[in-house]
């Protein structure tokens, strides 16, 4: 079983300590986003807890130009409560800067760019929290929670991305898709993907059903923003935290760039080009980075005790320190290959039930 945490942390985030730190995370965002974003918080821009007849999920709503965005939350005071509200404002203040930038025939900015500015906050906080983390317990649970996300949003979206593909060509090629043929391809991708011929996971067929339960299938060709979302958002999180020239200006213009250009060449004039395959192989790297900190982690449950009886052993030198996500840059490709689900947004500020089962 992939899904549960490798430790358990006994601690909840009240939605007052979940805006502090999300906004204590997002300082390299520069002082006015965090001044605004704590402004907005104030004048309750959102609906935060779960009550009765209320929707699940999480989302936030701009289309009313001359009226601030809304999010809804259902914020239960959990890691993924912050990382969700950190998500949500990331979608909001983008809303903010598009519409501070852009008249109104121009405020739709693409869902191609609207991940990006999501989960760039996410990552952010994830950094922070990780580089604060008092105990070993709480470093592992935080880098667990980043792979899982980068697991999630990365290297599952782009398996329903090829399975999307694969029933898409069927269909275009005057095949029937019947369920069982849907079936036989989403089980070969299952056992592809997890490394099932070579010994990593064992794919109990019952699972190959689960493509009837995913709702993004029926939005044609949307879940694979999430997979290059996050590698966008990675670039951008780390030429903001190692202080490359301009990275905030330039991450800033895409936010104000809203829908007056198409995504692509958006991205571009901040240097980020998500048409080749450096962004994702620099995306691999940290998921490496951040399993080789895991590991070393959990090595140290291995490590014999010592021998009392024996005599003293010269001093060793100091262990190298463990890279946490934000030290292991991605902004450098390699080709060494190694949220999260995205459960709460949809197209048109519609929420979505969550994908896992």
């Amino acid at each position: 079983d992939i899904y549960p945490p490798l430790v358990s942390l006994d601690r909840t985030y009240p939605i007052e300590e979940t805006k502090k730190l999300v906004i204590d995370g997002l300082a390299p965002l520069g002082a006015d986003y965090g001044a605004d974003l704590d402004t907005f918080d104030d004048q309750r821009w959102m609906h935060v807890l779960p009550a009765e007849g209320k929707r699940s999920g999480a989302y936030m709503n701009q289309w009313a130009y001359d009226a601030h965005p809304y999010i809804l939350l259902n914020h239960t005071g959990t890691y993924n409560s912050v990382m969700t509200y950190a998500h949500e404002w990331g979608h909001a203040m983008h809303s903010v800067y598009t519409k501070r930038a852009q008249p109104w025939e121009k405020i739709d900015y693409a869902t191609f760019i609207a991940e990006i500015a999501a989960i760039t906050n996410e990552l952010l906080v994830q950094n922070d929290l990780t580089n604060k983390a008092t105990s070993r317990e709480e470093q592992i649970f935080l880098l667990g929670q980043a792979l899982e996300q980068m697991r999630g949003t990365f290297f599952r979206q782009a398996m329903f991305a090829e399975f999307e593909r694969e029933i898409h060509t069927l269909a275009e090629a005057g095949e029937p898709l019947t369920g069982a043929r849907m079936t036989e391809i989403y089980l070969g991708l299952l056992r592809a993907y997890h490394g099932e011929a070579e010994g990593v996971m064992t794919i109990d067929p019952t699972y190959a059903i689960e493509w009837a339960w995913i709702p993004h299938f029926y939005r044609d060709f949307y879940v694979y923003q999430y997979a290059t979302s996050i590698a966008g958002a990675a670039y951008f999180a780390d030429q903001l935290t190692t202080g490359e020239p301009q990275a905030l200006a330039s991450y800033l213009e895409v936010l104000s760039a809203g829908g007056s250009d198409d995504p692509h060449p958006i991205l571009l004039k901040a240097g980020l080009d998500l048409a080749s395959p450096e962004p994702y192989r620099a995306l691999l790297a940290r998921m490496e980075a951040t399993m080789d900190a895991l590991e070393a982690l959990l090595d140290e449950d291995q490590a014999p005790p010592p021998d009392a009886d024996a005599p003293d052993a010269p001093d060793a030198p100091d262990a190298p320190p463990v890279e946490s996500p934000s030290e292991a840059s991605s902004s450098e490709p390699t080709d060494e290959a190694a949220s999260g689900e995205p459960t709460d947004d949809a197209p048109e500020g519609e929420a979505e039930e969550g994908q896992e089962p």
